[in-house]
């Protein structure tokens, strides 16, 4: 698929001026992410995965005739929409970024891209808000994303379910757009299976004491516990609640619940729970290993290969196009993520480069195998696993 894309990765010193990338000598790249709030544990592998690819390019010397990529970051705090607002006003008004990469949650994120992005042209590319409601959200092209929606989670989780025997559950979520959003996906995909919710109750973050909620959540019953919640706040919160009343054992997490501080924390007490979690296998996902493994990043948590492969995706684009600025970024990111083209792996983009600049056209499979459907999102796959021995253990990808 060749069509119209965007991107998150420039700006040129001189915010005044449309920014040449053949004269420009820095382009500002937004790194807009939840430095805190409740997925403060995961953004800071997302950010360095995302500024591994941007310093890749720029240790290739063959950007755009000298230009440096430059990430400057800026805090979501993934839940506060009028904070990741302003923070988004500086990226662009004070730093001059002609893109980002973010931001992360889908609620601050919809608010970034129509308060801050669509306003004033700037494209955004983000690792991992995959509320359904984005697919729809008026962007004027300028929105892309390399997790897959939630539409698409929603049946995955159904699925594991359906394949584990499981019929009655109880389910709670992040009281936002992403937890119900992704709640509505799951039930409708659940009860299409024959399944059946005996209570779907919303939480808020930053609660002390979440007992009231698991109390009303055990008094319906269900075999088990679903939580679409973030693993550093009141999704956590929920499974300790539930742990230290008795109320359930047993949790089946959405992918906001996937990461290493649950796992220490509580993952002596949730043998057998499981979930999902985007994610990737191949070569790609074997070279992107092998990179953050040599430059000393941790690529293993959630989401780093999809900033990875959002921040390769915005160069790329503005190479394509020959200069580092917005309209580059959004003409030419889907030509080069998708088919056809030379195949580029996480370590390539130097090759990349070289191919582009030659007038050849390139197809980014990254770490994700990075194929962009509709209006501009990843297809994406699923890692579906269970904690094992106070670890997470693979047991299949979906």
């Amino acid at each position: 698929m060749k069509n119209l894309a965007i991107a998150t990765v420039a700006s040129a010193l001189m915010a005044s001026t449309a920014l040449a990338g053949s004269h420009a000598m820095e382009a500002k790249v937004g790194v807009i992410l939840g430095y805190t709030g409740p997925i403060e544990s995961l953004t800071p592998m997302m950010a360095d995965s995302a500024e591994l690819a941007l310093k890749e390019v720029n240790d290739s010397g063959k950007f755009l005739d000298g230009v440096t990529l430059v990430p400057v970051r800026a805090d979501s705090t993934c839940i506060d929409s009028a904070a990741a607002t302003a923070a988004a006003e500086r990226l662009v008004t004070t730093e001059g970024v002609v893109a980002i990469m973010g931001a992360d949650c889908s609620g601050v994120t919809g608010a970034v891209l129509s308060n801050v992005a669509v306003p004033n042209g700037v494209p955004m590319i983000s690792p991992s808000a995959t509320s359904p409601a984005l697919s729809t959200a008026e962007d004027n092209g300028l929105f892309f994303r390399t997790a897959p929606s939630d539409a698409r989670q929603g049946e995955v989780l159904a699925g594991i379910l359906k394949d584990k025997g499981i019929s009655e559950v109880a389910v709670t979520y992040t009281n936002n757009d992403y937890g119900k959003g992704l709640s509505d996906s799951f039930i409708a995909s659940f009860e299409a299976n024959g399944g059946k919710v005996t209570l779907n109750a919303p939480h808020d973050d930053g609660k002390a004491d979440y007992s009231a909620e698991v109390g009303a959540l055990a008094s319906a019953g269900g075999e088990l516990l679903v939580v679409l919640g973030y693993s550093d706040q009141g999704g956590k919160g929920m499974i300790q609640a539930s742990l230290d009343t008795g109320a359930f054992d047993t949790f089946m997490m959405g992918d906001g619940m996937y990461g290493d501080a649950l796992v220490e924390a509580l993952g002596a007490d949730m043998e057998g729970s499981f979930g999902a979690v985007p994610w990737s296998q191949g070569a790609g996902a074997d070279a992107f290993k092998a990179l953050t493994d040599a430059a000393g990043v941790n690529g293993e948590s959630s989401f780093t290969r999809e900033s990875y492969d959002a921040a390769a995706l915005i160069a790329l684009a503005m190479a394509k196009g020959g200069e580092a600025t917005s309209a580059a970024v959004a003409a030419n990111v889907l030509d080069v993520a998708n088919a056809p083209g030379e195949p580029i792996l996480p370590g390539e983009l130097g090759k990349a480069l070289e191919i582009i600049a030659a007038g050849g056209d390139v197809d980014y499979v990254g770490a994700t195998n990075v194929e962009l459907i509709g209006p501009g999102e990843a297809a994406g796959t699923y890692r579906y696993y269970t904690i094992t021995g106070s670890a997470f253990e693979t047991v299949d990808f979906r």
